[in-house]
């Protein structure tokens, strides 16, 4: 209890930043997933195609490799923000591909003929997809997406390796400190637990409203 008691502005500064990269990484991560599920369904080839390859190249790249060729990457071409910025750049990126995977699953479970009784009463693509298919296929992708969120808060750790403030990072400070290392991280898993089981808590209650009845 001493390593928490003693040194709770240190966990404290790692728990925000850990949540700041968890929120503003979903964020992304939803509205780039709505983004090539769109394409991935769309009746232009060359969106379905740029879908496809989105999803293909970032579910089959390393996170790591992702974070090294976001954060030493981007820079040679200009484009200089803080390390964070980066990091939730990268975690966003890469999320969006299985929460883009999860939404096309959604929309796949949606019966053909809602989509083509939309369509023969004069609705374009996009309002079949955003008025007809989505708001039906929302219902059955409420655990996939909340599994995925999860995902993401715990590969959020990888940010430390970055120079990037989160959770997992103080156990070095600490470590400096002559704290005992089993309790750090104790201590840490607690603030993990914390993030991923609020995340489960509020996908459960949109579940609980929302999702396929059982």
């Amino acid at each position: 209890m001493d390593v928490l008691t003693q040194n709770f502005s240190t966990y404290g500064e790692g728990f925000l930043g850990t949540l700041e990269l968890t929120v503003f990484a979903s964020i992304l991560a939803l509205v780039l997933g709505f983004v090539m599920a769109s394409f991935r369904v769309a009746p232009v080839g060359s969106l379905r195609v740029f879908g496809t390859v989105w999803v293909a190249v970032l579910r089959n790249t390393p996170l790591t490799l992702l974070f090294f060729a976001v954060l030493l990457g981007l820079p040679r071409f200009g484009l200089v923000l803080p390390f964070k910025v980066f990091a939730v750049l990268a975690l966003g990126c890469y999320t969006s591909a299985f929460i883009c995977e999860a939404l096309r699953s959604g929309i796949n479970t949606v019966p053909q003929g809602q989509g083509e009784a939309a369509r023969s009463l004069g609705m374009t693509f996009s309002q079949t997809l955003g008025s007809v298919v989505l708001p039906q296929a929302f219902r059955t992708v409420i655990p996939p997406v909340g599994s995925t969120l999860i995902a993401l808060a715990k590969n959020s750790a990888i940010a430390g390796a970055f120079s990037v403030t989160e959770l997992l990072g103080t156990y070095k400070t600490l470590n400096e400190l002559g704290y005992n290392i089993i309790w750090t991280f104790v201590w840490i898993a607690v603030g993990y637990l914390i993030i991923t089981l609020s995340i489960s808590a509020l996908f459960n209650l949109m579940e609980k409203h929302w999702g396929v009845a059982r």
